[in-house]
This record gives C-alpha cells, sequence and structure tokens, in this order.
C-alpha cells in the first residue's frame, strides 16, 4: 500500500538547523557526486579506455551512489527515519575514500581533505539528538 501521508504531517515546518545542515551537506555530496558521474561518462564517450569493461563498471557504480544519495536527500527533507542509516553508511565509505587519498604513490592530501571534512560532519549531525531526534518514528 502507497504512504499517503504528507510531508507537513512527518516534520513539522520548523526543523532543527543540525537537520537542515545535514541536508545542505548531504545535497552538495549528491550534486558533487552527479557531476562526477557525467565527467565520468563524457570520459567513456570520448577518451579511449584502457579497459572498457572497467569504466563502464565505474560508471554504473558511479551512477548507483548518486541515485541512493538522491534518496537519501529526498528522505531527509520528508523527515524520514530510514535515512539515518543510509545516511551514516555513506559518511562511512566517503571516510575511507578519504583516508586512501592520503595515502599511497598517487595521494592528494587536497581530495582527502575536501572528502573527509563533509563526512566527519555528516556523522556528527546525523547522530546528534536534534536529528535523531526529530527523525525518530512518530508512532
Amino acid at each position: 500500500m502507497p504512504d499517503t501521508t504528507t510531508d507537513d504531517e512527518l516534520v513539522p515546518r520548523r526543523r532543527p538547523l543540525a537537520l537542515l545542515v545535514l541536508i545542505a551537506v548531504v545535497g552538495l555530496e549528491f550534486l558533487a557526486l552527479a557531476a562526477v558521474t557525467v565527467f565520468l561518462l563524457v570520459e567513456l564517450l570520448t577518451t579511449p579506455a584502457a579497459s572498457v569493461a572497467s569504466a563502464i563498471a565505474l560508471l554504473v557504480l558511479a551512477a548507483l551512489a548518486t541515485l541512493w544519495l538522491g534518496a537519501m536527500v529526498v528522505g531527509l527533507r520528508r523527515g524520514r527515519a530510514w535515512v539515518r542509516s543510509g545516511v551514516l553508511v555513506w559518511q562511512v565509505l566517503q571516510g575511507a575514500l578519504a583516508i586512501g587519498a592520503f595515502q599511497g604513490a598517487s595521494r592528494v592530501p587536497a581530495v582527502g581533505w575536501a572528502l573527509l571534512i563533509p563526512a566527519l560532519l555528516g556523522i556528527t549531525l546525523v547522530l546528534s539528538r536534534a536529528v535523531v531526534a526529530q527523525l525518530t518514528r512518530r508512532d
């Protein structure tokens, strides 16, 4: 049975600042990942790849992650309780990518910081009392 609950019934008009900042952080991550996905598509179509299969697989994974983040943004805006786990998983994965950007022969610390700071902010916000209270199911 489809969910017929309106957004106004789920989230009161006044959202805590922590939730608004979390929506902004995840929204910016979504836009950045969408841009990366478009870049990967353009690269696949215009530049010869060393492995076409790997390039397609990377593009598909990036597209799926973009859709996932988009669903998280929509869920946060609607005040759905299920988004907390999805946002937390994404932030942990993004933090792992950031740590990888700090290490190895091809390390790029600027990319590491650009990934790590929003991930830590997102984890802090999604676990904050204000966000948890706002997104907890109301039965």
